[in-house]
């Protein structure tokens, strides 16, 4: 399980390392919420692209497990921790994009969707409403998928 200290502890460890880094899945979900609903297996990151060497330093007692390269790539720990990191390229307009496949293809991440949300008392940086539930669509959706869909629908009015 990744637990909210754990997940406290990763993004002190890369704002200390001057990496710039957001909250998206489950815990991001969870953040936007200000509560924590249910178990977490892993921490979504995203992470601007450029700063990758200095993440990969910043995280030493991960390893890498999983590369999936230039979507997403997998880093675990012996006890279990799980973090599942997304290059991001910005513009200078704020936006991003992520690759979506090997082939070309792009996530898009408007500049207003990194916003702020909690996890316990401490602020933490996630994605918007919005953008969790673009962040949830293109995969067979797991039954604690469509928890988070529906609380975020739910407590924020979405349709």
């Amino acid at each position: 399980m990744l637990t909210a200290e754990i997940a406290l502890d990763v993004l002190s460890r890369l704002r200390a390392a001057g990496c710039h880094a957001w909250i998206a899945g489950g815990w991001g979900v969870d953040a936007l919420l200000g509560r924590e609903t249910r178990a977490h297996s892993d921490l979504d990151l995203l992470h601007r692209a450029e700063e990758e060497p200095t993440v990969l330093a910043a995280l030493h007692d991960f390893t890498e497990s999983e590369d999936f390269r230039p979507v997403r790539f997998v880093l675990t720990r012996p006890d279990g921790a799980s973090l599942d990191l997304h290059p991001l390229h910005f513009e200078p307009d704020g936006s991003a994009t992520q690759a979506a496949d090997s082939s070309g293809g792009l996530f898009s991440y408007p500049a207003d969707c990194f916003v702020t949300g909690a996890i316990g008392a401490v602020t933490v940086p996630c994605l918007s409403v919005e953008q969790q539930l673009v962040f949830h669509e293109g995969y067979e959706p797991r039954p604690h998928d469509l928890a988070d869909v529906a609380a975020l629908r739910t407590v924020f009015g979405r349709p």
